[in-house]
């Protein structure tokens, strides 16, 4: 069972639904628990998976420790998965353990807000089985900065489709998607695929779309996704008289024909891990321009695959596209490139295993612990009790 706030459509959620459309159902059997309302993603699941929610009523509703311990006895939960910091990270944890889990672990997806993870959370470490990381640098972070034990830390790099993100070279080369936009056939797109949330920085994609309109006037830019920063962001490309260049496209279901069909792939996040949409990306042979954040780094390689700037930097941020834009050659190359460290480093499949491996081998590992400690204690019985009348004189092992 996955503990989560809700499923909008944003990377980690993305990843859930990914991972459990791809697990083996003859031995996993997923279940999501929202703590709040299903959002677009939990709806669309719900056919698929039994999705439960509106589990919690404020951030002080202490009633949703009982309300979901009883989900879990209810359920005959074997595993507890939290997906991310924050009240799911508490609450699903301790109620996990109130209700006799086997197997209690926390997903985190970030190395900041909102996956800080803050003292009442560190609180329940000795009860968690399993802090999982997204990659070799996000498990460092877990263990040096977050102070988890070195021995519940484990990685699982995210992991994307190959089969459904890849370089459909009719994205590009057709007016599919310049054409649903009203654009000539040959105008350069850059773009960013993200919940519109404050600590992903859509504002400096903005004010570099507007940086970048007098070397590339025909330039036009998607933002693709939602959340609260539209309030922000809308006015901001009207005040910057941007209207006609960047595309405010909102939720889409057809992510891998509009990540193909960008010449380069920005992110200008704050605070990352893994996020999935570089890899997305990358698998569509898409070059990544990126602030230097969390891990990023191990798949934007400058010179490889991207480019990388320092966060919040706007004019090395609108320097490295502006390269880009003015070179083909070399974006095709660092797309190539990209979609091979995709395929060998970061594929749904390896994900996949990671997660059944995991849980399975912790669950088997205490069952044998729990099978020991009760032999242990069932000799420790009969070594203390009289021998039968019948049994008198008998060993113990006769008596057994």
């Amino acid at each position: 069972m996955f503990v989560i706030t809700s499923m909008p459509v944003g990377g980690a959620e993305t990843l859930l639904v990914n991972l459990m459309r791809r697990f083996d159902p003859e031995q996993v059997v997923p279940e999501v628990v929202c703590l709040k309302e299903p959002g677009p993603l939990g709806e669309e699941i719900s056919e698929e998976f039994p999705v439960h929610s509106h589990l919690i009523g404020g951030k002080y509703d202490i009633a949703v420790l009982p309300r979901l311990a009883w989900l879990f006895r209810q359920r005959e939960a074997d595993a507890v998965i939290t997906v991310g910091a924050g009240d799911k990270m508490f609450w699903g944890r301790l109620a996990a353990k109130i209700a006799g889990v086997p197997v209690i672990a926390s997903a985190l997806h970030s190395t900041g807000w909102p996956d800080g993870v803050g003292r009442l959370n560190r609180l329940l470490t000795r009860i968690t089985d399993a802090f999982i990381g997204v990659a070799e640098s996000h498990g460092e972070f877990l263990r040096t900065f977050e102070k988890f034990p070195a021995e519940k830390v484990y990685v699982i790099r995210n992991g994307v489709d190959c089969d459904r993100f890849h370089p459909a070279a009719e994205c590009r080369i057709s007016p599919s998607v310049r054409e649903e936009l009203g654009l000539p056939n040959d105008v350069p797109l850059i773009g960013l695929v993200a919940a519109l949330r404050s600590e992903k920085n859509h504002t400096m994609l903005v004010q570099a779309a507007r940086r970048l309109r007098d070397q590339h006037p025909d330039l036009h830019t998607l933002i693709v996704g939602e959340g609260p920063e539209r309030e922000t962001i809308e006015p901001l490309i009207a005040e910057l008289g941007l209207s006609d260049r960047v595309h405010l496209l909102g939720n889409r279901s057809d992510t891998p024909r509009l990540l193909a069909a960008m010449d380069v792939f920005t992110l200008c996040s704050l605070n990352e891990a893994s996020p999935v949409s570089i890899l997305e990306a990358l698998a569509c042979e898409t070059p990544v321009v990126s602030t230097d954040v969390g891990s990023i780094s191990e798949t934007v390689i400058p010179g490889r695959t991207g480019e990388l700037v320092p966060s919040q930097d706007l004019d090395s941020f609108v320097a490295a596209i502006d390269a880009l834009l003015r070179d083909p050659q070399k974006r095709s190359s660092m797309g190539s490139q990209g979609r091979e460290l995709v395929q060998s480093t970061g594929s749904l499949g390896s994900m996949v295993t990671g997660y059944q491996e995991l849980v399975q081998g912790i669950f088997t590992q205490k069952s044998q612990r729990q099978s020991r400690h009760f032999a242990r204690t069932t000799d420790r019985s009969f070594a203390d009790r009289k021998p039968a009348s019948g049994l008198k004189g008998a060993s113990r092992a006769t008596a057994t």
